[in-house]
């Protein structure tokens, strides 16, 4: 019988790429909520509509990569590719649109079917940070902070750089989109299939194509700055200037869309070169159409999700975790006596390790393969006195205490 396997792109988080994971998730809970960001969550699995219509039909990720079935119930199910939709579904479902902003912080797993690659899954974990219902450039400019304090806590700011653009109001939107009709329409022939189904629909989307031959037309395709009327230059000015204000380094980035009507004015990326392909770590933008598109009622938001495996992988590594105290019991009389006192210091915040068989050279060699800060020993002559020896192993000084308030003479060694 073969070995079992994990399904393709879906990868087990042995401990310690779970510490990794662990660090990205608790580091961003932590920065986030200095900005007034409550963590959140929403069901993996959400009715097919909420994405259909939220990432647009013609996306790749609805017409090739969601998860989606039927129940048992014949409901159209999908699991989640992303969160602004669900948690913009679940602020219409609460009706918390009219109640003043809504900050959310959120992580968990995601799910779409592409091809495995370095830093991307079939299953894929994120957090994410949405800024709902306030219009101002203030969001903009504290959604894209949060995220840039976020890869300085984690020590990778250095390691990526902010890219971001405007897409307009959606007047501005409007006169290039039928600026790009009319470009992309008559050099119809020369574009890929994919692209020719988004012309009318979509046309936006044919700027972010990988298409070789979709590439030297998008070259030449008109520009988005052309069309920006006053307001919508002045919000980018403003969303420029505070960042510049906050020392948030960026550049101007004309190619950076989202190819869906209801994204407005700023749209951003951290992107990197230390991942090979996939550049972007954190990835956002304005949305004021989308919880309208989805029968709320005008609202506007901002937000960005950030691949927690990518994260992971520029982190390099996690702070080494908390050093245990090790139990080393000599004798079968001892065993009883190391249990009672391994409970005991646990009740009282120690983290510790006890060896479940072996010699005391067996015990002591586990637990300073464990990084085990100190050991305390218990034989029949300290148990005799009432009494452990703790061994320091850093320096492997070590000294007979009582049992009685041995967890005040340990107090160095809680983590």
């Amino acid at each position: 019988m073969p070995t079992p396997q994990p399904i393709r792109g879906m990868h087990d988080l042995l401990p310690a790429d779970m510490a990794r994971h662990r660090h990205v998730v608790d580091t961003a809970r932590e920065v986030a909520a200095r900005y007034g960001f409550a963590e959140a969550a929403t069901p993996i699995v959400e009715a097919t509509e909420v994405f259909a219509r939220t990432l647009g039909d013609t996306s790749d990720v609805v017409s090739k990569e969601m998860y989606t079935f039927s129940d048992r119930g014949g409901e159209g199910v999908t699991l989640r590719p992303e969160y602004t939709a669900g948690l913009c579904r679940a602020v219409i479902t609460h009706g918390l649109c009219n109640q003043g902003p809504q900050k959310f912080f959120a992580h968990g797993p995601m799910f779409r079917y592409e091809r495995p690659q370095k830093g991307r899954q079939r299953q894929f974990h994120q957090i994410d940070v949405e800024l709902i219902g306030v219009a101002e450039p203030q969001a903009d400019i504290e959604t894209v902070a949060v995220g840039h304090d976020i890869l300085v806590a984690l020590g990778i700011r250095d390691k990526c750089s902010l890219e971001i653009n405007t897409l307009g109001d959606p007047e501005s939107r409007r006169a290039y989109r039928e600026a790009l009709v009319g470009y992309f329409g008559a050099r119809l022939e020369r574009l890929s299939e994919d692209s020719r189904a988004r012309l009318q629909r979509n046309p936006l989307r044919i700027l972010d194509s990988k298409d070789p031959g979709d590439r030297v037309v998008v070259a030449e395709a008109p520009s988005f700055e052309a069309y920006l009327n006053d307001a919508s230059r002045r919000f980018f000015d403003s969303v420029q200037a505070g960042l510049a204000t906050l020392g948030v380094a960026h550049k101007v980035n004309r190619h950076l869309v989202r190819g869906l009507d209801y994204y407005t004015h700023t749209a951003f990326e951290f992107v990197t070169e230390h991942l090979g392909a996939q550049g972007a770590v954190i990835a956002g933008g304005r949305y004021d159409g989308l919880i309208e598109t989805m029968g709320g009622p005008p609202t506007p938001g901002i937000g960005w999700a950030g691949g927690i495996e990518r994260l992971a992988l520029l982190a390099d590594r996690a702070p080494a975790g908390p050093r245990p105290i090790a139990i080393v019991p000599i004798g079968e009389t001892a065993e009883g006596a190391a249990l009672k006192l391994a409970h005991e210091l646990r009740a009282a915040g120690f983290h510790v390790e006890q060896g479940y068989r072996g010699n005391v050279k067996k015990r002591m060699e586990r637990a300073n393969k464990l990084r085990a800060a100190a050991a305390v020993i218990l034989g029949e002559n300290e148990l005799a006195k009432g009494a452990a020896t703790i061994r320091d192993l850093d320096t492997g000084a070590q000294e007979e205490a009582p049992l009685a308030g041995l967890a005040e003479r340990l107090a160095r060694y809680r983590t």
